[in-house]
């Protein structure tokens, strides 16, 4: 079995981070909502905490990225 080179840093072209992000990849064909339900709590309940808190950092960080982008900003706090 090869090892996984993690690929970081400016100099890390597009390609480069493409195929790393796909190597990292876990998919699931779900029969029916009930079948993607099960695999999904399967699959975050075999995560650490570290790792289902990192995710959900990471998302947030994205929509906060898409919102930028499309002009929206992050939310006011009150």
């Amino acid at each position: 079995m090869g090892t996984t080179k993690v690929l970081k840093g400016p100099s890390t072209s597009l390609k480069q981070r493409s195929l790393e992000r796909r190597m990292r990849m876990v998919a699931n064909r779900a029969t029916s909502f009930e079948d993607a339900e099960a695999w999904d709590l399967e699959f975050w309940q075999e995560k650490t905490p570290e790792e289902r808190l990192s995710a959900l950092v990471a998302i947030r960080r994205e929509v906060e990225l898409v919102e930028a982008a499309r002009g929206m900003g992050p939310p006011e706090e009150d």
